[in-house]
């Protein structure tokens, strides 16, 4: 249940919220064209998609695309209070704060994936912001327009330099392109791609359990096996059609070194 609630609006629309929450916690995500950045401040949180939860300790952050309906969050320790810092990310009031360029983050990509999460492990600077946030609810006097643009203008700027920008962006960028992609179209386009089962996984928005058994009820095998025996397909062909290096063409089958595609082949 919620214990106490604070908001603070930018330009008419929600933009920060500070959510104080006493077990047993339910919240669902309604259908939305926004992106959300929730910071679990204390108690820890769990993020329920369909079938699929995921995690999120005190002081680290999920990055959420909130386009689609049917997730929610939940509390992990029925004894222990919790509290969450919300920020919210309106297409509409990105493009009048930039209104000459979006910002990288925000442009499409070119990669199939329908994903739209990302768990931020515990972050100094994202820590520090948040510490920031808190100050102007402390203080709500001293807030206006102009503060508040500088703020969703640093979150951006420090999402964009965390390790994990590549997703980041994927997720950030739905906003202003909107896909959705079957499960076959992800696996078809990823066949190839230097990326390991997990995170094949991610693109399909789904946790790797789950994925295996989607996998397993549309091809009858198992993802390793499939792809494997894909990549090493392409591979024969290339050899016989293309005047390619072999160290070449291994990799673009998705093998990353040569002895391992060549040991496989030989089999």
């Amino acid at each position: 249940m919620v214990n106490d609630y604070k908001k603070i609006d930018l330009f008419g629309k929600t933009f920060i919220q500070k959510v104080d929450l006493k077990p047993p916690l339910e919240y669902a995500f309604p259908m939305a064209e926004q992106a959300c950045f929730l910071y679990m401040l204390k108690g820890e949180m769990e993020f329920q998609e369909k079938y699929d939860r995921l995690k999120i300790p005190t002081h680290h952050a999920l990055l959420l695309n909130c386009l689609n309906s049917g997730r929610q969050i939940q509390d992990t320790n029925s004894n222990r209070d919790g509290e969450i810092v919300i920020v919210t990310f309106h297409p509409d009031i990105l493009k009048r704060v930039y209104d000459k360029e979006i910002p990288i983050i925000f442009r499409s990509v070119n990669q199939v994936t329908n994903q739209s999460r990302k768990a931020i492990n515990n972050d100094f600077l994202i820590h520090k912001y948040i510490e920031g946030l808190l100050f102007y609810f402390e203080n709500p006097a001293l807030v206006n327009d102009e503060i508040l643009v500088l703020k969703l203008k640093e979150i951006i700027l420090l999402l964009s330099q965390t390790q994990d920008f590549e997703t980041i962006q994927v997720i950030l960028s739905q906003l202003f392109s909107p896909l959705n992609y079957t499960f076959k179209q992800i696996i078809e386009a990823n066949l190839f791609a230097h990326i390991n089962i997990e995170e094949l996984a991610d693109r399909t928005n789904l946790s790797v359990s789950s994925f295996k058994r989607e996998f397993k009820k549309l091809y009858d095998n198992s993802p390793a096996n499939y792809i494997k025996t894909k990549r090493l397909e392409r591979g024969a062909e290339l050899l016989l059609a293309s005047n390619e290096r072999i160290s070449d063409i291994a990799f673009d089958c998705g093998f990353k070194d040569l002895a391992n595609f060549t040991k496989k082949l030989s089999r």
